[in-house]
């Protein structure tokens, strides 16, 4: 069989489960901010008019990445990473304060939040960097780097402060996992760190340490004949009880106060439904009341009458578990799960470390968005206040995305011709 055409070798089925998304956000939009003074949906005056310009120059932006040679993006990750850098440090001289958050710098009409596009820099930086150690062993030193490239512009967008944005380079960690970076036995201590944290907000933090002081002893006790195993088991525990000493003091004067009292929310810990978690209460509301086939398109009552803010961004999955009920939320879900699957089927099937690397950054980042996003509105995670990629409104969000997405299609469209 002869080579396929340019056209034959794009992924077009990842290309139509982003259409998809794009599609169902902007009609959902719509749906939450209708205005019957401007019903059409091209109004340009409203948000759902503005959203349809973004999905144009988005679907402009992503076939215009789709003829760029592939090679200019791994020569160009360095200089892309300095002007997101660059931006991150501008704003927080001339940008926007929106919402407690100095994140956004106004151009014309338009605002550009440069913190979408860092994760962008981020993943081009890091793939370029790891790929280049791939010949080696994983090091420490490696690992430190590659750490570095994430955590400087984490470092700018908390000074915005960013907390959710900040929170989304985190999701990271896959990928130094996926390259042998970061192994089995770091990811359970982070699972446990996590397990801690929430326990010393629940429980007095004398108790978990006399919990983790008897378990430790009973590990000792069984291991007493192997005193490796019995060093290392005193040394986590001394590292658990100092950590769970400090949680407190971490948790009043690192996060502010309003993330405290959303994480106190989640946690049972008060209970304000018409203050601080009016928010979330409105949100599962919504969603509950759309029941299995929802109440149809334009007839959400918590929707119409606007009981749940930012609807058409952070909260816009209220408006679709409203609308379109259990099956329509539950088929967004499925979508968006096709479409992460595809992403590491795409990252395993490429020929240089530089894309493989890329790809699961791509998958990882809009994993952590899904989920975090979904999860917040129905009450499972803390509200952070990030969008659902290609579903929520706003330009930056829409296009940082596109072009995250489409610079791997133009990997994988070109895998054969790139050298590994």
């Amino acid at each position: 069989m002869g080579e396929k055409s340019f056209f034959g070798r794009i992924d077009w089925f990842t290309i139509l489960l982003w259409l998809a998304l794009c599609l169902i956000g902007w009609f959902n939009i719509y749906a939450a901010v209708y205005d019957p003074e401007q019903p059409s949906i091209f109004s340009v005056t409203t948000n759902y008019g503005k959203q349809s310009i973004y999905i144009f120059t988005a679907l402009i932006i992503g076939f215009s990445i789709l003829i760029i040679d592939a090679k200019f993006f791994i020569s160009a990750s360095p200089l892309i990473y300095i002007a997101v850098i660059f931006l991150l440090i501008l704003v927080l001289i001339i940008g926007r304060n929106v919402g407690g958050n100095q994140a956004w710098i106004p151009l014309g009409s338009f605002r550009l939040q440069p913190s979408e596009f860092g994760k962008l820099a981020t993943c081009l930086l890091l793939a370029s960097y790891l790929s280049s150690q791939t010949n080696k062993n994983p090091s420490t030193k490696t690992l430190l780097i590659g750490a570095l490239i994430v955590l400087l512009p984490v470092a700018l967008v908390m000074l915005q402060p960013d907390t959710g944005s900040a929170l989304a380079f985190f999701a990271l960690i896959f990928v130094f996992y996926r390259e042998g970076y970061v192994g089995n036995t770091l990811l359970l201590l982070g699972g446990l760190a996590i397990l801690l944290f929430i326990l010393a907000l629940l429980v007095n933090q004398w108790v978990i340490i006399g919990i983790l002081a008897v378990i430790a002893g009973l590990l000792i006790y069984s291991l007493r004949k192997k005193r490796k195993y019995i060093i290392n088991v005193g040394v986590l525990f001394l590292a658990c009880s100092v950590y769970v000493l400090c949680v407190d003091y971490a948790y009043e004067h690192v996060l502010q106060s309003h993330q405290r009292d959303r994480i106190d929310i989640i946690l049972g810990k008060i209970d304000d439904p018409r203050g601080t978690g009016y928010n979330l209460n409105q949100s599962k509301i919504a969603i509950g009341s759309g029941q299995l086939l929802g109440k149809g398109f334009l007839q959400g009552t918590q929707t119409k009458y606007k009981f749940v803010p930012e609807q058409s961004t952070d909260f816009i999955f209220c408006t679709i578990g409203e609308e379109w009920g259990f099956v329509g939320s539950t088929l967004l879900i499925a979508i968006y799960l096709t479409l992460l699957l595809r992403l590491v089927n795409i990252a395993e099937r490429q020929r240089t470390a530089f894309a493989r690397i890329y790809a699961y950054g791509v998958a990882s980042i809009l994993f952590f968005h899904f989920f975090i996003n979904i999860g917040m509105t129905i009450g499972i995670v803390p509200v952070i206040g990030i969008p659902l990629p290609f579903i929520s409104y706003g330009g930056s969000s829409l296009w940082s995305f596109t072009i995250l997405l489409f610079i791997l299609l133009r990997f994988d469209s070109s895998r054969k011709g790139l050298n590994g």
